[in-house]
């Protein structure tokens, strides 16, 4: 059971696992919540690191680490000492009332949690926070509430983020800009610049340089991982985008070198053209909500059927707030 827990103050519905294996404990402490899977660490979610909260590290079906390092510790071999907040996993925007949310350069803004809303572990964990967007000079600019789910089967993991930002304290934009929004680090290994079987593709077939700025239900990020004994596995990380999210299907921000992010905001930016404005003006208690899985598996995208596991994720019910979306 979870130690140290918190008040359970919002009950969440959280839909059935694939086909749960294992169990899962969450132990708290003051910097965040370890994510235990059969007795060993899965995941640890930080409640602040840099200006935001994060999982690091997440650790695999082959028992090795999916994400980078750095910069939550010091550069280790096949990593790259760039974009200091690329942490792990994370969720904001790079232009929030005219505020970066995204980069760490001083003049960011952060994301600050206020409470834990639940903390339920067993046959799957959840996790569930509610978080305030202030800008530097302290003005709060939005709030969020942001789920995640936690399952394991005997070949996967996957975590559903599920959150709604809502103009809590006034009206907000979510600027037009690429720098954004829902991301991922993939461990250094796996980067396609390497050159050593790195591979992304997406549902429209799409693959590596060209799948950057293109919209799609599903993008998968695979390469090599090493063990302590230097033995190469290959492994994948897939994000689904629900079809209940923010403009489904979003655009996805993805590069060669690491950077796995789903942005539904950075129009002219991927479409190349100063003529759009992806945008979006949150009136005063208005609120939006995106939906995403991401699967930790063995192999490439080959080695699984994505389109498959798209098809039952689409399945699941997801009613949080939705306005317009033009």
């Amino acid at each position: 059971m979870i130690r140290h827990l918190v008040a359970t103050i919002v009950l969440v519905s959280v839909a059935a696992p694939l086909l749960s294996a294992g169990q899962f404990e969450l132990v708290k402490d003051d910097q965040g919540v370890t994510v235990k899977l059969n007795g060993e660490m899965f995941t640890r979610y930080l409640i602040r690191s840099g200006a935001k909260p994060i999982l690091w590290p997440i650790i695999g079906p082959t028992g090795q680490e999916m994400t980078r390092g750095y910069p939550m510790r010091a550069v280790t071999q096949y990593e790259k000492a760039d974009h200091v907040h690329h942490r792990s996993f994370w969720f904001d925007h790079g232009d929030v009332n005219g505020i970066s949310f995204w980069a760490e350069d001083g003049k960011n803004g952060t994301i600050v949690q206020r409470r834990f809303v639940q903390l339920r572990d067993g046959d799957q964990a959840v996790i569930s926070t509610d978080n305030d967007w202030v800008a530097p000079s302290g003005e709060k600019f939005c709030a969020d509430v942001r789920t995640l789910t936690f399952n394991a089967d005997a070949e996967q993991r996957w975590i559903d983020f599920d959150v709604t930002v809502k103009a809590a304290y006034g009206q907000v934009t979510f600027g037009d800009t690429k720098e954004g929004s829902f991301g991922m680090r993939v461990a250094g290994s796996m980067r396609v610049e390497r050159n050593a079987g790195g591979k992304i593709i997406n549902s429209e077939g799409q693959t590596d340089k060209q799948a950057w700025g293109k919209r799609a239900a599903w993008v998968d990020y695979s390469g090599p991982v090493y063990t302590k004994s230097g033995k190469t596995e290959r492994v994948g990380i897939a994000i689904l985008n629900h079809p209940s999210s923010f403009r489904y299907p979003t655009y996805w921000h993805v590069r060669t070198y690491g950077l796995f992010a789903a942005n539904p905001f950075g129009l002219h930016n991927f479409l190349g053209s100063d003529k759009v404005d992806g945008s979006f003006t949150l009136k005063p208690g208005q609120a939006f909500s995106f939906y995403y899985r991401v699967i930790f598996h063995r192999g490439g995208a080959k080695d699984i059927d994505l389109d498959k596991a798209f098809q039952t994720y689409a399945k699941l019910s997801k009613d949080g707030p939705q306005p317009n979306s033009q």
